[in-house]
């Protein structure tokens, strides 16, 4: 798969899981009236994350919002806090991976920072994903436990017969909407990850190799060579390369080994 590609599939499931995400976050089923033992009612509840509401068979519905904060269970808010923190962060992601895009040029944007811009949105689809399955999962985890309990309180004394009558309430729909979600947005992340390292201009280094020139003062000539001293006059020394086809004047700065001979 190119990076062009992956990097598109990966904004696509992003922006869908994101989109299921608002979705669900507003949603009024996260938990629906149990009907196993009372299959026929005149009244069904379901409840969401804002509001409960009631369904008559009428097909009259009735929502009331919950009007108070403090008063609300301490894992009900926190699951509020976790969708929408990660909706904030999947719009933030999906807003930076717009700009990111390969097919979108803006100015004089290079590829290095189209990388670093696709990152940062891929990470941050991938902390909105697993905010969205972490929030569901915890109320999922809250409706097994008061269901099970529900279900303790009802049948009470021998026999298993039923002395109570309590409400119980089992998965919505909002919560298999959540979890779809969290999953295509998370996804969607690694998916911007992975088209991050092809984005990435590759940075290629060559080594150097330095060379320098011999502190000899021997000059090699087709016919011989000669050899410079130390205890002549100061004048300078010509070096003669390739039969006279160039001269280059230097002046005579380490002794030879023939110096002192």
């Amino acid at each position: 798969m190119s990076t062009t590609t992956c990097q598109v599939v990966g904004f696509l499931l992003a922006v869908l899981g994101l989109a299921g995400c608002i979705a669900a976050t507003g949603m009024d089923t996260w938990s629906t009236q149990d009907l196993y033992d009372n299959p026929v009612t005149a009244v069904f509840q379901y409840e969401g994350l804002w509001q409960s509401c009631v369904r008559q068979s009428s097909g009259f519905s009735e929502c009331r919002p919950y009007f108070t904060i403090l008063g609300l269970p301490a894992m009900l808010q926190a699951v509020r806090a976790l969708m929408v923190v990660g909706i904030v962060l999947g719009a933030i992601g999906l807003l930076v991976s717009i700009f990111a895009l390969k097919c979108i040029r803006i100015g004089s944007m290079g590829d290095s920072a189209k990388a670093n811009m696709t990152l940062t949105s891929g990470i941050m689809f991938i902390i909105s994903g697993i905010c969205a399955i972490a929030g569901v999962s915890v109320f999922a985890n809250m409706l097994v436990t008061n269901f099970w309990m529900s279900t303790a309180n009802m049948y009470t004394g021998m026999g298993g017969m039923v002395q109570t009558v309590q409400t119980r309430y089992t998965f919505g729909s909002a919560l298999f909407v959540g979890w779809v979600a969290g999953g295509l947005t998370l996804i969607g992340g690694v998916m911007m990850c992975i088209a991050c390292r092809g984005l990435a201009p590759e940075d290629t280094s060559y080594k150097a190799v330095s060379y320098h020139a011999s502190g000899h003062n021997v000059a090699y000539k087709p016919g011989g060579f000669k050899v410079g001293t130390s205890f002549g006059s100061n004048t300078k020394n010509k070096r003669i390369y390739d039969g006279g086809a160039r001269t280059e004047d230097e002046v005579q700065s380490h002794p030879s080994k023939y110096d002192y001979v």
